[in-house]
């Protein structure tokens, strides 16, 4: 029973110890495990190498945890050449711009060649000439937008005035689309590729929704004129409250026939009663 504790007890120690060294080591930017340093790490050291370039050679002083890529800017200093044009080669073998020197075996007085990349420099000259072109191309969009701007204010002038019951001189309507349609026609000759051709795209669909807006005001144009809304609910509130006057007119006509006897017996009755205040009516009467 003492011996198998004293067993796991080793056994504990050997894991904590285990666990212990884990804690201890650390990975490199390079990928190398190495031992981890308590407190602050000291300065790596600075190193010289020495860089043959055609017939000159040139001392480059740097950090000794430093990267290729710097080497190449450093170099680029010295030589002119493009950093993306250049191509270290340290012990036969090219050397990655992400590379560390001290990973890679590179100690004080360490020799290297510096060689030209001609697929390289062909490839960073193609990405200039098509940078060159994105930033005309985005320069050329942006004028035509200013260009745009000053005929979207005179597309808006039109349109208030048609709104108002107003008419435009088809000239003009006419001239503005023709103006409009040119800068379509510069819009389709940029040739452009990412983020500029998302803004020659938006250009183009403003241009097009300006156009149908002068179509819109061409139609109207034409249409007879009406009067405003307002102006006909007013003259129907003038007409509702505009006092209504009647006229009549009597006109009185003498009888054509010869009274019935009705009128007869109320005409005696009348004649026998007031035969002293009214004159007796003389009646001619013709028998068949």
């Amino acid at each position: 029973m003492m011996r198998m504790q004293t067993r796991c007890s080793a056994f504990g120690q050997e894991e904590h110890g285990e666990a212990g060294d884990e804690a201890r080591w650390e990975m490199r930017p390079g990928g190398m495990l190495v031992q981890k340093r308590e407190g602050p790490s000291p300065p790596a050291p600075t190193i010289r190498v020495r860089v043959k370039h055609g017939g000159a050679s040139h001392e480059i002083y740097l950090s000794s945890q430093a990267t290729f890529g710097e080497l190449k800017k450093l170099l680029a200093e010295r030589t002119g050449m493009h950093p993306g044009d250049q191509k270290i080669v340290f012990k036969d073998k090219e050397r990655a711009s992400n590379a560390f020197l001290d990973i890679s075996g590179v100690k004080d007085g360490s020799k290297m060649v510096l060689l030209e990349d001609p697929a390289a420099q062909a490839k960073r000259c193609l990405e200039m000439r098509r940078n060159a072109k994105l930033e005309k191309a985005s320069k050329s969009i942006s004028q035509i937008s200013l260009d745009v701007d000053k005929l979207a204010s005179q597309v808006t002038a039109l349109e208030a005035i048609v709104a108002k019951g107003g008419k435009v001189a088809e000239h003009d309507v006419l001239n503005l689309i023709e103006l409009l349609m040119n800068q379509l026609l510069k819009l389709d000759g940029i040739i452009a590729d990412g983020d500029v051709k998302l803004q020659r795209r938006m250009q183009v669909r403003r241009v097009q929704k300006y156009v149908e807006a002068l179509d819109v005001i061409k139609i109207k144009n034409s249409m007879p004129t009406q009067q405003p809304p307002q102006q006909q609910q007013r003259k129907q509130k003038q007409s509702a409250l505009a006092p209504v006057v009647a006229t009549t007119k009597w006109e009185v006509f003498d009888s054509m026939f010869s009274p019935s006897t009705s009128a007869a017996n109320s005409s005696t009755t009348a004649r026998s009663t007031n035969s002293s205040s009214a004159p007796t009516p003389r009646f001619d009467w013709e028998l068949f």
